[in-house]
């Protein structure tokens, strides 16, 4: 039993549960204005999170198999130790799991695409299966394959894509059936804020990735430059985030989500200062955790 608990702990180490909120908050600012709007529907929310989930979780995995073949994953990386890098898991055990992962995720996809839409609208049916076949490969190809996006510097621009654009964009339609411009400054708050915690979670490494190769947006621009680019990152979101309340203002109440704006300015001015790359790792889970706070309170400030 013990053996069993052991290796239990070990896989659910793996999959990085402290990332797994950060993927919903373009869901759950989706899921709100289609409530306000009148089109929420539980059933897609449920769906929606999940498969999310499921591509974050393969995301994850992924990541630990690219960086654990590659050597990136070594003695000298800041970050928590990855299964592979321990040598409790092997790689050709991560690699089945990926691939069991893979099915979740496209069954997910597939229910949650039917349950949107059903028969009764091919155009956007076909677009969600090339979008949800696109998210599984942009999840895998991170850090695997000798073409891998995640050694070139092109990781920030995917995550803006896909945790910004795509999830609270593509949710919103997956319930109204339909493009809203209410969710274009919301999508860019999300994605920048994702981006930026990508971005820090590669400051933290630049050393070792840079010994190892892995080429970064971090690793390219270096360290003081890096820091200016974080900082424009969430002050970008901020700015957006700001614009969105005033131009959809009737309301105070509306505004609520601006309490997120105290953890994230405080958060500026930590990276500024910091010159200890270990010092980093704390902020990643605030800054991921007060992206969902603000993704929430924008939410329910614009139902109020």
């Amino acid at each position: 039993m013990d053996s069993l608990m052991s290796n239990l702990s070990l896989w659910i180490s793996s999959m990085r549960l402290r990332t797994l909120p950060l993927s919903v908050s373009g869901i759950i600012v989706a899921s709100f204005l289609a409530a306000y709007n009148g089109y929420f529907d539980l059933r897609i929310c449920i769906l929606a999170i999940l498969t999310t989930l499921s591509l974050q979780i393969l995301s994850n995995l992924a990541n630990d198999y690219g960086d654990g073949i590659k050597g990136t994953d070594n003695n000298e990386r800041i970050g928590p130790e990855r299964a592979i890098q321990s040598g409790k898991i092997s790689p050709e055990q991560m690699f089945n799991a990926i691939k069991i992962n893979i099915l979740i995720s496209i069954g997910l996809s597939f229910f949650l695409i039917f349950s949107a839409f059903g028969v009764k609208h091919f155009f956007l049916t076909l677009l969600f299966f090339i979008l949800g076949i696109a998210s599984v490969v942009a999840a895998i190809r991170y850090t695997v394959g000798t073409n891998a996006y995640g050694y070139k510097g092109l990781g920030d621009v995917f995550v803006f894509v896909f945790f910004g654009l795509i999830s609270t964009m593509g949710c919103y339609v997956l319930y109204a059936k339909a493009m809203d411009h209410v969710t274009i400054l919301p999508a860019c708050t999300i994605g920048l804020l994702s981006a930026a915690v990508l971005n820090l979670n590669n400051m933290r490494d630049m050393i070792s990735d840079k010994k190892s190769n892995k080429i970064t947006l971090a690793v390219k621009l270096g360290a003081e430059k890096v820091k200016m680019y974080h900082i424009g990152l969430v002050v970008l979101a901020i700015v957006i985030s700001a614009l969105f309340g005033v131009l959809y203002y009737t309301l105070p109440y509306n505004l609520i989500f601006m309490i997120a704006y105290i953890p994230l300015i405080i958060h500026i001015f930590k990276v500024n200062k910091n010159e200890i790359p270990q010092l980093l790792d704390p902020e990643l889970k605030k800054l991921a955790l007060t992206t969902v706070l603000l993704s929430i309170l924008l939410g329910i400030g614009h139902i109020l």
